[in-house]
């Protein structure tokens, strides 16, 4: 069992079958349970998409290079779930640090499970 005090490694999050750090080197960790359907993520994205039944956004895949990098990270920046700390998480996987948010300015990941 995994203790809630210490921090989440970005790197046991993910499927066996993710592509290769070298192909997409960055991931997007989603804390869908805590979206509350702003749509911010939709607005600054068009890889995120807001289901209007749901109310709960969703990117088109969780694997991304670099020229997804730059509005995913908008979306990870404009998300204002949990108190403005935000429920998007863009994650560098070559060093396993939060690129976006990261609202505790160290790199760590921010989930809130």
């Amino acid at each position: 069992m995994t203790d809630p005090d210490e921090p989440v490694d970005p790197s046991d999050i993910g499927t066996s079958d993710a592509p290769s750090i070298e192909d997409k080197p960055y991931k997007i960790i989603f804390e869908a349970n805590k979206c509350f359907g702003a749509g911010k993520c939709a607005e600054v994205s068009g890889t995120w998409s807001l289901d209007l039944d749901t109310g709960i956004a969703k990117p088109e895949t969780y694997y991304i290079d670099e020229a997804d990098l730059d509005h995913n990270v908008a979306a990870a920046e404009a998300c204002p779930a949990k108190k403005d700390r935000g429920v998007i998480h863009v994650v560098d996987r070559r060093t396993n640090e939060e690129i976006a948010p990261d609202p505790n300015g160290d790199g760590t990941l921010s989930v809130d499970w």
